[in-house]
C-alpha cells in the first residue's frame, strides 16, 4: 500500500491550478510585490559578486572581496546560472554560459569535496545544459545528448570517480582533482556524502550513454542500505573501507539528510521502485524511533534511544520531502513546528534545543539556508495554504533587515544579537533566493503543469522537454526528467532503426513506406548499442514482441501513473 503513494511528488504539484493568489488575498499579502523584492535581493547579491568577488568561488560581503571555498570553480556563478533563467534573464544566462566555457578548468591541483562538487558544480552544469535551449542559447546538433555544459559536467564528474574506488563502493569524502584520492585521506565519510549522487550521476549516464556514473551511485546507495541497523536506521558517519559506523547518531538532519532526499527524488526521476521501497522502509523506522510530537530527534542507531533532543536547521527540508510522497498532513504539522522557531529568532539557528526552546551553544548562527523556504514552496504548490506565503514574507523581511549589507547578504553568525560573518555561501543564490522566488511566482515555467512543452529532434528520435515535473537536486538545480529519455536506444530500438533504414533504401523508389513500431518494455539499466547485431538477429528480436509505442515517442513508464492532489493520492485500479 505504501508503494502506491509513490508518484505523489512529481505530478502532485502540477496537477492542480488553483486561482492565483487564492488564500493570499485573504491575508492581504501582495505576492507580486514580494516577488519583485526577491528579484532585487538576487541582483544586489549577484552584481556585487561579479564586481567584487568573481572569479573566486564566493563573495565576502563585509570586506567586498572574494574567496575560494570549495575548489576554485567560480562556484557562485555556476550555482546562480539557472536562477537567472528562472528570474527571466536570458541575456545574462547566455553571457555566463560563455564565461564558464572559457574560464572554468577542472584539471587543477585542488582537494575538493566530492559531495559539494557534485551537487553544486555537476548539478549546476547539468541543469544549465538542459535549460540552455529555453534560454535562447544556440545549442549544437545532438542536444540535449551533447553540448559544452554537458561535457563540462562530465569532466567534473569524472574527476570524482576515483573516490568511489573502495572495497565497499562508498566514496571518500575528498578527492584531489589532479591526482585522485590522497594516500593519507581519511576513510570516514558522512552518510549524505555517500548517498547523494544518483540524481546527477544517473542524469549524466542517461545523457552521455556511459553507465559508470549511475553504476557507482547505485552501488553506494545499496552499500548504505546493506549496512543499516537491525531496527532500520543509519548512522551519521561510516568508514568506507571497513563499513563500520563511526558516528552512530541516527536522524534526518546534518550528515544524513540528502541521502533520504535522493532515495525519493532518484525514485521519481528514474521511476525506480527499489529506491522508493528503501525510503519507505526508512520512513517507518524514522517515525517509530525519532518522531515525537511532530519533531524529529536524534537517536542511537542500534538501540533507538534519544541521543540529542535537538532540531537542526538542515532538517527543515523534511516537510517538503513528505509532500513529495503525498504525506501533506504530517508535513504541515512538522512545518508549523519549524516555523515557530523561525518566528522566535527571525531565522533558523543551526541547532535548537527542543525541550529548552532555545539555541544550542556555538550553534546559534543562520547562514541564510533555504530548507524551510524549500518546504514552504513545495507545500504551497500542494495546499495553497496562505501560512506558507507568510513564511516567505517573514524570510524576506528578516534577511533584508538583518543580513543585507552594502556588498551583498552576510551569514548571520548569531541570531540572538544579529552579529554577521564575512561570508555569502553560493547556495544563497542557488537555493534560498530561487525557492523564495518560486514561492511567489505561481506561473513560473518551473511550475508548468504539462500544458506547454517543446518537441526536440535528437539523434534517437523526437523528444518532449520542458513539460514540467522538474526534479530539484539538493542544491535546487532543476533536472527535467523527460531529458533522461532523449538520449537512449535499447537494443530492440537499435535493431528497429536498422530494419527501417534497410527497408527505406530497398524501397526508396516507392512514394511511401510504413513506420514500424518499437516493442514495449519497462525502464531498465542502460544498455550499449549492439554495433555488431546482425540483421537476422534484429529481425528475430523485433518479431518476438508485440509493438505498443512509436519508435519516435518517449519510452513508456514502467509502472502505473499515480497522482497526489492536496495530499490525497489518486490511483488507477489496475
Amino acid at each position: 500500500a505504501a508503494m502506491r503513494r509513490f508518484l505523489g511528488p512529481l505530478l502532485c504539484l502540477l496537477a492542480l491550478r488553483l486561482p492565483a493568489g487564492s488564500g493570499a488575498a485573504a491575508r492581504g499579502l501582495d505576492v507580486a510585490s514580494y516577488r519583485e523584492r526577491v528579484r532585487a535581493m538576487f541582483y544586489h547579491a549577484y552584481e556585487h559578486y561579479l564586481e567584487s568577488a568573481f572569479p573566486y568561488d564566493e563573495l565576502r560581503p563585509l570586506t567586498c572581496d572574494g574567496q575560494d571555498t570549495w575548489g576554485s570553480f567560480s562556484l557562485t556563478l555556476i550555482d546562480a546560472l539557472d536562477t537567472l533563467l528562472i528570474l527571466g534573464n536570458v541575456s545574462e544566462f547566455q553571457r555566463v554560459v560563455s564565461v564558464l566555457q572559457e574560464g572554468v578548468d577542472f584539471d587543477i591541483d585542488v582537494n575538493a569535496s566530492v559531495f559539494e562538487t557534485n551537487i553544486r558544480v555537476v548539478g549546476g552544469l547539468l541543469s544549465a545544459h538542459l535549460l540552455s535551449r529555453k534560454a535562447g542559447v544556440e545549442v549544437e546538433a545532438g542536444w540535449p545528448c551533447s553540448g559544452p555544459l554537458l561535457r563540462m559536467a562530465e569532466e567534473a564528474a569524472r574527476k570524482l570517480l576515483p573516490a568511489f574506488q573502495t572495497p565497499t563502493g562508498m566514496p571518500y569524502g575528498t578527492v584531489n582533482l589532479l591526482h585522485g584520492v590522497n594516500p593519507g585521506e581519511t576513510p570516514v565519510t558522512c552518510t549524505a556524502g555517500i548517498g547523494t549522487f544518483i540524481v546527477e550521476f544517473a542524469t549524466l549516464s542517461h545523457l552521455t550513454g556511459d553507465p559508470v556514473f549511475e553504476d557507482v551511485a547505485r552501488k553506494a546507495l545499496k552499500a548504505l542500505w546493506k549496512n543499516r541497523s537491525d531496527i532500520g536506521l543509519v548512522g551519521n558517519h561510516i568508514d568506507v573501507i571497513t563499513a563500520k559506523w563511526v558516528a552512530q547518531d541516527a536522524g534526518i538532519g546534518a550528515g544524513v539528510d540528502s541521502y533520504f532526499e535522493y532515495l525519493v527524488k532518484g525514485a521519481i526521476l528514474l521511476q525506480d521502485k527499489e529506491l522508493m521501497s528503501m525510503f519507505l522502509e526508512y520512513n517507518k523506522a524514522i517515525k517509530n524511533y525519532t518522531k515525537f510530537d511532530d519533531w524529529y530527534l536524534w537517536v542511537q542507531m542500534y538501540k533507538g534511544t534519544v541521543s540529542m533532543p535537538v532540531f537542526q536547521s538542515l532538517e527543515a527540508y523534511w516537510p517538503g520531502l513528505q509532500s513529495l510522497i503525498g504525506d501533506v498532513d504530517n508535513a504541515m504539522r512538522t512545518f508549523l513546528n519549524y516555523y515557530t522557531v523561525w518566528k522566535q529568532f527571525g531565522g533558523l539557528p543551526e541547532f535548537y534545543n527542543i525541550p529548552q526552546g532555545y539555541t544550542v551553544d556555538k550553534r546559534e548562527g543562520y547562514p541564510l539556508r533555504p530548507e524551510l523556504i524549500e518546504s514552504a514552496m513545495y507545500l504551497y504548490r500542494a495546499t495553497r495554504d496562505p501560512t506558507l506565503l507568510e513564511l516567505g514574507r517573514d524570510a524576506v523581511e528578516s534577511i533584508e533587515k538583518i543580513s543585507k549589507v552594502d556588498c551583498g547578504f552576510a551569514t548571520i553568525k548569531d541570531l540572538r544579537d544579529h552579529r554577521l560573518d564575512n561570508r555569502m555561501e553560493s547556495f544563497f543564490l542557488a537555493e534560498t533566493i530561487k525557492y523564495l522566488y518560486l514561492l511567489f511566482d505561481p506561473d513560473n515555467f518551473i511550475h508548468n503543469d504539462g500544458s506547454d512543452f517543446d518537441v526536440v529532434v535528437t539523434p534517437y528520435g523526437e523528444c518532449v522537454l520542458n513539460a514540467g515535473g522538474y526534479i530539484f537536486n539538493t542544491e535546487a538545480h532543476p533536472i527535467d526528467p523527460a531529458a533522461l529519455h532523449c538520449c537512449r536506444k535499447r537494443k530492440e530500438e537499435q535493431w528497429e532503426v536498422e530494419d527501417l533504414m534497410r527497408e527505406f533504401y530497398s524501397r526508396k523508389k516507392s512514394k511511401k513506406f510504413t513506420l514500424k513500431r518499437a516493442p514495449d518494455h519497462g525502464e531498465g539499466e542502460n544498455v550499449k548499442d549492439p554495433e555488431d547485431a546482425s540483421s537476422e538477429k534484429a529481425g528475430e528480436k523485433r518479431n518476438s514482441k508485440k509493438s505498443s509505442h512509436s519508435l519516435l515517442s518517449c519510452p513508456s513508464q514502467s509502472f502505473n501513473s499515480k497522482l497526489a492532489v492536496l495530499g490525497q493520492v489518486f490511483l488507477d485500479n489496475t
